[in-house]
């Protein structure tokens, strides 16, 4: 077998079945020119009644030592390897960035359809929305920790969550759409506000003039009626007082007249304008300082337990805790 040398033309072109169909360009003048064509077992049934060609025999290899054979295959199996190793070249192309996002694609539609998961198939967007909102702070705590491994996975669970939700609109019997609408509409969304990028339009210098830049465009394509309108009322308090001083700030709302006063309420919200005018994210500046408490009570915990105090007063506590109770002023 290994001294048999196939017929030129012969070849094996390698195909991803989660591309559909799809042929690399190079092969096509070798599946014009081809004495014979062959399909893999392997591929998707889909894929071999597209490609309309029976599926390989035993004895390919010496078929193709005198004729031009193509195989058409998604892996190197052993038949494969078998017409390389008698001189048939390998044609494929790279696959596109983002085919693993099929896989993931699939898979979803797997665990909500019938045989799927039970738990998967009985969740709506109300059920998951506390899993979006875990898995986002989870997210931000792999970057504060700048924990490379934990990124990765986080950013995979935050995806888990859109695609989930865009399986779940897709059944809907009034409005249905699909994770390709999700992704058509965000790709229209980004290209419609970078005309500086896709488009002939050169006014945009600098990162301020291409935010305001942003924002103008999307006032435009919202027609909202209201500077605040858009603005997640549900994200956490800090970050929608900073996110509110941002959007009166562009209109042009000084400071003076955003809330304040002696309730608690009010003072928070002018301590978090305030910071954010300065150019400061008050969300994260507070999250600072407190995973800073945190990580101070840690240790005067750790210190009470080697000493053997288990019982704190709270002048012990401030005992612990006050040598460094000022660096987080």
């Amino acid at each position: 077998m290994s001294e048999i040398r196939v017929a030129e033309g012969t070849a094996i072109v390698l195909v991803d079945d989660r591309l559909g169909e799809a042929l690399p360009a190079a092969a096509l003048p070798l599946v014009r020119k081809a004495d014979a064509l062959y399909a893999d077992s392997g591929l998707s049934a889909s894929t071999r009644v597209a490609l309309g060609v029976p599926v390989v025999p035993e004895d390919v290899v010496e078929q193709a030592a005198s004729a031009s054979v193509v195989l058409i295959t998604g892996e190197i199996d052993a038949t494969a390897e078998a017409l390389r190793a008698a001189g048939a070249p390998v044609v494929g192309s790279p696959a596109p960035a983002g085919v693993e996002l099929l896989d993931a694609v699939n898979v979803m539609d797997r665990l909500r359809s019938p045989g799927g998961c039970p738990w998967d198939a009985e969740q709506d967007h109300d059920s998951l929305r506390q899993y979006l909102v875990e898995e986002t702070y989870e997210l931000l705590d792999a970057i504060a920790e700048k924990d490379r491994e934990a990124l990765r996975e986080e950013l995979g669970d935050v995806l888990l969550q859109v695609l989930f939700h865009a399986r779940v609109a897709a059944e809907d019997s009034g409005d249905p759409f699909g994770i390709d609408a999700v992704a058509a509409g965000l790709v229209s969304k980004l290209v419609s506000r970078h005309p500086h990028v896709f488009a002939d339009d050169a006014t945009v210098l600098d990162t301020e003039s291409q935010h305001a830049r942003w924002e103008e465009l999307k006032q435009q394509e919202k027609r909202r009626e209201s500077i605040v309108d858009g603005v997640a009322l549900g994200q956490p308090a800090v970050a929608l007082a900073a996110k509110l001083t941002q959007r009166a700030n562009r209109a042009g709302i000084p400071l003076a007249a955003m809330p304040s006063g002696g309730d608690t309420g009010s003072a928070l919200f002018a301590l978090a304008a305030a910071g954010k005018l300065d150019g400061i994210d008050p969300e994260d500046a507070l999250r600072e300082v407190a995973l800073s408490f945190a990580a101070r009570v840690r240790e005067a915990e750790r210190s009470a337990r080697e000493s053997g105090n288990t019982a704190l007063t709270a002048d012990d506590w401030c005992e612990l805790l006050g040598s460094s109770a000022g660096s987080d002023a």
